[in-house]
């Protein structure tokens, strides 16, 4: 399979089988199939969950059935043994983070998210993702680690995402019941059958394993992301998707990367301000795909801040040409207007990048 950066989700059936800790039973060739793809040179964040399984056999707890309170505290036990049973596998540094909805749904936080994740990948770390259990509420909480994985290679920017559990994959009826029961191998399109397939529906308060992992699929592949769900027990899995075979099933993504991003940048966030361009700007913008530079500004206004959305107009014709995530706020904007990327830093006394609004985050109108 051909792909740049992916996120690989690993659930807790792999993680820690025997629902008492962790174990190295499955993670041991999911953590070799990560290490092989960083050898081809992709990008890989993995999102993983177990940390209330890791931590069951360390909390004392009398019933089956446990109380909001003890799997919270579970899971902050167990997050450090998570943690320590992948680091184990690897030469290379990890990193944790916890995240929550509201992490995602705040802009600035969003951002930083992006940052922390795209610094780590600089620096040859691995991000391992999931969500902050131990603070979690229901009004905070993703619900589950299969979304949370399709959210986190949106905000990332993967071009694949890749959902393991103990299943093959989706099959076209309930293997455990109908021993003739099919894998499917490709879905271009997720429909009501497709939901009804896999022995769920699309009512909200449904749930089910195979329910939420369509649900993380039909998120991702709307962003341009192709998602496959392989069966992550089995080693020569990993082999099949590293000679490009697919082993499970895919989900075809709608449009590439750019274009989702694009059409959530035209469509959906909301522009916070407005700067004028020259007409050199203009052009090079509009023609050749360039990055704006704050010396083809003429003016600014409104207050917005770093990460929020601008429009950008001819200054001579008054139009909005395009829209973009800008990297400065209105204050340190005004300061550089009309000034070379070099002097940013000795105007501002800090540096956020030569560009103003980077062509990958700039969708022309």
């Amino acid at each position: 399979m051909n792909f740049n950066r992916a996120v690989i989700k690993v659930g807790s059936a792999l993680v820690a089988p025997s629902k008492d800790g962790c174990s190295g039973k499955y993670t041991l060739a999911i953590a070799q199939f990560i290490t092989k793809c960083q050898q081809q040179g992709k990008e890989i964040i993995l999102v993983s969950s177990g940390g209330v399984a890791a931590g069951r056999n360390l909390i004392q707890h009398g019933s089956p059935e446990l109380s909001v309170s003890t799997k919270k505290a579970m899971a902050s036990v167990g997050q450090m043994q998570m943690m320590a049973n992948w680091q184990r596998f690897f030469d290379k540094p990890c990193s944790q983070i916890l995240i929550t909805q509201d992490d995602l749904a705040d802009r600035e936080r969003f951002i930083s998210i992006q940052r922390t994740i795209q610094i780590h990948l600089d620096n040859n770390i691995l991000p391992i993702v999931n969500e902050n259990d131990t603070v979690i509420t229901n009004m905070l909480a993703i619900g589950d680690n299969d979304n949370l994985a399709a959210l986190v290679a949106q905000a990332c920017e993967a071009d694949c995402l890749f959902i393991l559990s103990d299943i093959d994959g989706l099959f076209n009826k309930d293997p455990n019941a109908h021993p003739d029961a099919e894998l499917i191998p490709v879905i271009d399109k997720i429909t009501d059958d497709i939901y009804s397939m896999a022995g769920t529906s699309r009512n909200p308060i449904a749930t089910g394993g195979m329910k939420t992992k369509i649900e993380a699929a039909e998120k991702a592949i709307e962003h341009g992301i192709h998602t496959y769900i392989i069966n992550g027990t089995k080693s020569e899995v990993f082999a099949s998707v590293l000679e490009n075979k697919n082993p499970g099933t895919r989900f075809t993504a709608h449009t590439n990367i750019i274009t989702a991003k694009k059409h959530w940048l035209k469509h959906t966030l909301k522009s916070q301000g407005q700067i004028n361009l020259d007409k050199g700007a203009v052009n090079a913008l509009i023609n050749k795909g360039a990055s704006l530079l704050p010396s083809g500004i003429k003016s600014v206004h409104y207050a917005f801040e770093a990460g929020d959305a601008i429009e950008l107009i001819d200054d001579q014709t008054n139009k909005v040409i395009a829209k973009g995530i800008c990297a400065y706020n209105h204050h340190d904007l005004k300061r550089i207007i009309g000034k070379q990327s070099d002097d940013i830093s000795d105007i501002l006394g800090h540096d956020e990048g030569d560009v103003i609004v980077h062509r990958n985050d700039m969708v022309i109108l």
